[in-house]
């Protein structure tokens, strides 16, 4: 926050404060679930196992075939266009109507020395995506083993 000293009376002052009132950015959306195109961007979990990693994408009321999941190369990319269209009759007769478009792109770069690109495998239930992304058996991590000492 930066502190602004501020010559004049109260009066001269009140256009400035609505100014500053206005312009915060009391909801910092950098942080939050949205894009700079006010979309939102469904929140992503990536857990990382001896096996594989597991992502998981909510998507809550969205089907499998609004997605797209592209490789290409080592970029992964997820994305989702999905718009909600009515019928129209030539009866209806609005003063309002607000449309309904969304969509997202997540893209995320994989180590192709780390995961088996070939076996990608995706999954879409209950409102979250679910990707499982194996990894290579020689990047998979081994138990501990004992050295015998000769």
């Amino acid at each position: 926050m930066t502190l602004v000293k501020r010559n004049g009376s109260l009066f001269n002052s009140l256009p400035m404060l609505f100014d500053d009132f206005f312009n915060q950015d009391f909801f910092n959306w950098r942080n939050s679930n949205f894009s700079n195109t006010n979309t939102t961007i469904p929140a992503v979990n990536i857990k990382e196992t001896a096996e594989s990693y597991e992502v998981e994408v909510a998507a809550p009321g969205m089907t499998k075939k609004d997605f797209k999941i592209e490789l290409d190369g080592n970029m992964l990319t997820i994305s989702s266009e999905k718009t909600n269209q009515t019928e129209e009759k030539d009866t209806d007769k609005y003063f309002q109507r607000e449309f309904s478009y969304q969509s997202f792109q997540r893209t995320f770069n994989l180590q192709k020395e780390v995961v088996d690109i070939e076996n990608i495998k995706a999954k879409y239930e209950s409102g979250l995506l679910h990707l499982l992304i194996p990894k290579k058996e020689e990047a998979k991590q081994k138990p501990p083993r004992l050295i015998q000492i000769s």
